[in-house]
């Protein structure tokens, strides 16, 4: 039986000190070269702060009755709708820059992906742990309900099964009843 809260989609909210985060993370991999210091500069003073706003006000994830469904993105946008019962498992990940500002990704594995595929991941949720916890098992209640879905199905069917053999059997037993009076009739002629 479900609840009403379960049938409610679950909406993440996400840290907005992620800002920051993606303005040092992406900052700090353009000084990282000689051509790349004068765009990290762009980047630090005006650019970052202005692309970090927009990306963080455009992030969105929820979780639906048999869906997971994600956006990101500004320039290229992202939005990808993952069938709940094709995840596999979803791990959380939190390095030293994470911990830093109080952030973790959640990396989603789907049955089905191959190692080329880009990586479906999010950062920034706060709680993740818990909101992690509330896909799985809203996953795992998918699958429930689709395995009894599936058994009350089948016992229509077994049930039709022994139906059709009786009804043979009786059509059979017919057929020797209507072969045995044929025989004596042919006897009496």
């Amino acid at each position: 039986m479900t609840t009403d809260l379960e049938t409610i989609p679950t909406t993440a909210n996400f840290n907005p000190l992620i800002r920051p985060y993606l303005v040092i993370t992406i900052g700090l991999t353009l000084a990282t070269t000689i051509i790349g210091l004068p765009l990290a500069l762009v980047w630090f003073f005006g650019v970052g702060q202005w692309w970090a706003r927009h990306y963080f006000d455009k992030l969105e994830c929820n979780i639906g009755e048999k869906t997971l469904r994600y956006r990101k993105g500004i320039l290229f946008q992202v939005e990808k709708t993952i069938p709940l019962e094709n995840i596999q498992d979803v791990t959380f990940i939190e390095g030293p820059l994470l911990r830093h500002f109080h952030l973790s990704t959640l990396k989603f594995e789907t049955a089905g992906n191959s190692a080329g595929q880009a990586d479906t991941q999010l950062t920034g949720i706060i709680d993740a742990h818990d909101f992690r916890n509330k896909i799985l098992d809203s996953r795992d209640r998918l699958k429930e309900k689709t395995n009894r879905s599936y058994q009350l199905q089948q016992a229509p069917n077994n049930n039709n099964d022994a139906l059709a053999a009786n009804q043979i059997a009786l059509l059979q037993a017919i057929e020797r009843h209507l072969a045995e009076i044929t025989q004596l009739l042919k006897e009496r002629k």
